[in-house]
């Protein structure tokens, strides 16, 4: 099992995200697996704001960020038309993952969804794990 680097917390990464029809049920109350469509985007517009095109990465490693493992508490129910932010902090760095800490709450502070999701690094050509490069990520610490 390989060690991993404990991160110090950075500010925490924030997107907004407003619930729509097709994110609820017929009651409109957010439908469980829209909260991982959300913790996804979000998770997907931090790699852009560090200069990370996922696309470009892909084409040119091979290599493509996968969900390994997710924890997730609903605490509350996000309703329609709410304005919702959802956070992204990385908590440790392994050779291969990352973990993330990501929250979804109302614009009011209502915290609403707490998750720890880990990220695994993977060769797409073969279907395996594959060492995050160096300098992949800025500000991501080198795995030790």
């Amino acid at each position: 099992m390989s060690e991993a680097t404990p991160l110090s917390p950075p500010d925490s990464f924030r997107w907004p995200v407003r619930v729509y029809w097709e994110d609820t049920d017929a009651g409109g109350v957010v439908y469980h697996a829209s909260y991982l469509r959300f913790m996804e985007r979000a998770r997907t517009e931090w790699l852009r704001a560090q200069g990370i095109d996922q696309s470009a990465v892909k084409e040119a490693t091979g290599l493509a960020f996968l969900v390994r493992e997710m924890k997730i508490d609903f605490l509350r129910a996000a309703l329609l038309d709410d304005e919702l932010s959802v956070t992204v902090e990385v908590q440790e760095r392994r050779a291969a993952s990352i973990l993330f800490a990501q929250t979804i709450s109302r614009a009011d502070g209502t915290e609403l969804i707490r998750a720890q999701v880990r990220v695994a690094c993977v060769d797409i050509r073969r279907m395996r794990p594959a060492q995050i490069p160096a300098g992949m990520i800025p500000g991501l610490p080198p795995h030790k």
